[in-house]
């Protein structure tokens, strides 16, 4: 589920210095966090958990060659952002979210449809999103983005 141990130091090294705790952090809940399966991937600018080709090998339908995305972290320019498939999705996980959110952090959610924003990184709430982690695994992942395709698809 990891990559090596130099490649994300790699990673945290391209990082202004006040990210590169707050963005060990989130990768250290996700690996504790995540239920089994997922496969962690590091590129230019995200920190990845995918359902790999082993488990789902029809891949990303966008891009079958690819992985099936879940969830991803990021440093972007003014904020950390929390990319989750999974609660873009699931409209109970969502209310969960949002209803649970006020009560780790005093300031107003910034979110889009499945993306998180901490423009603050000492007000990122590890403990919450260790919890939403835990509430999906790959193979409930696999059935909502299959579900999603089946519904997108009878809209065409």
């Amino acid at each position: 589920m990891s990559v090596n141990s130099e490649k994300f130091q790699t990673y945290l090294e391209l990082l202004p210095e006040e990210r590169r705790e707050p963005m060990t952090e989130l990768r250290n809940v996700m690996k504790e966090h995540l239920p089994a399966g997922f496969e962690e991937s590091i590129g230019n600018q995200f920190i990845s958990y995918n359902v790999p080709h082993s488990r789902y090998p029809a891949g990303y339908h966008c891009d079958p060659k690819s992985p099936l995305p879940f969830i991803s972290i990021a440093s972007q320019k003014n904020f950390i952002a929390l990319y989750h498939m999974g609660i873009y999705s699931d409209p109970k996980l969502l209310n969960w979210f949002t209803t649970e959110y006020p009560k780790y952090v005093k300031t107003k959610l910034d979110m889009g449809k499945s993306c998180i924003r901490f423009k603050k990184p000492d007000q990122i709430p590890f403990q919450l999103i260790a919890e939403l982690l835990e509430k999906m695994t790959p193979e409930q992942w696999i059935e909502r983005y299959e579900e999603a395709l089946a519904t997108e698809r009878k809209k065409k």
